[in-house]
């Protein structure tokens, strides 16, 4: 089954913002929610979330499958997930290229992997179950990171796109991950998006990160979501949208979470910007 969120601007959904939401009736998109937080059966987030889906799109984004992992998946979580997928049938429904857990431990992390022939398959092979699991196309997002594997023999826009092809499963662009990236290891973020394979890219997040420097005092950026998107992100953002066309596209805020207000107007940048773009193109 293959559902598609609408072309604009979403938020994630936070359970502090459903009085003003509620209230003010948004012309957003959609809301995005982490899956693992409505895993249980009932109760006051079931609640809410049925009632913001009466009217608006969802999107579903996993945190927990652990798709790159070593081990096999977790069945019982992913048994949990197509309980909810069933559920909301959401428009979209993504994960990370990440790992998380190892040997029955899981760790608060989205980790990094090396790009090898050996880590492709296996990444395949996961991506596989769970559209299978599913019956639905997933989505899976570039990651942040902040050390490099040696051993990694592919790039990650080739691992991204051989994914595309070996699966039929398609992308999650975070634009804010590829700047934070590219900062990280000292790399040119337009290059990277040069050859990015828009064309199975379903839906785009933005999101703001923290600025640090790492022990030999290079620059070094947190993917923290806890701040507004910085404006360098922004301006990658505009790129992306006027090169592929308009895309769904989320502001994630997770951190420090503002009051309703604020977060409404990053969504509104994002929608101005879409609207402009689709202006142009149709002009």
């Amino acid at each position: 089954m293959t559902q598609q969120l609408p072309c604009g601007a979403g938020v994630g959904f936070k359970p502090e913002h459903f009085a003003a939401i509620a209230a003010d009736a948004p012309p957003l998109a959609f809301f995005e929610v982490h899956a693992e937080n409505f895993m249980g059966e009932g109760g006051r987030p079931h609640a809410q979330l049925a009632r913001l889906r009466e009217t608006y799109a969802l999107s579903i984004h996993g945190v927990g499958l652990s798709i790159g992992g070593e081990g096999p998946l977790d069945r019982a979580h992913l048994a949990r997930l197509k309980v909810l997928i069933d559920r909301y049938a959401p428009e979209s429904f993504s994960e990370h290229l990440a790992w998380s857990s190892h040997g029955g431990a899981f760790f608060n992390d989205l980790l990094p992997l090396p790009y090898t022939p050996a880590t492709l398959a296996r990444v395949a092979d996961h991506i596989g179950e769970v559209q299978d699991r599913l019956g639905r196309r997933m989505l899976l997002e570039n990651p942040s990171t902040y050390v490099r594997f040696e051993e990694s023999s592919i790039g990650e826009v080739e691992f991204l796109r051989e994914l595309v092809r070996r699966t039929g499963c398609g992308l999650l662009l975070d634009v804010n991950n590829v700047f934070v990236c590219a900062t990280n290891h000292g790399t040119d973020a337009r290059a990277y998006l040069a050859d990015f394979p828009f064309e199975a890219v379903g839906e785009i997040h933005l999101g703001g990160h923290d600025a640090d420097v790492d022990d030999a005092g290079a620059p070094l950026l947190i993917d923290a979501h806890g701040s507004p998107v910085a404006d360098p992100v922004w301006t990658l953002f505009g790129e992306v949208i006027a090169r592929a066309g308009p895309r769904p596209s989320l502001i994630e805020w997770d951190n420090d979470v503002p009051d309703w207000p604020v977060l409404r107007a990053e969504a509104e940048r994002a929608a101005a910007i879409l609207a402009r773009a689709g202006a142009a193109r149709a002009a």
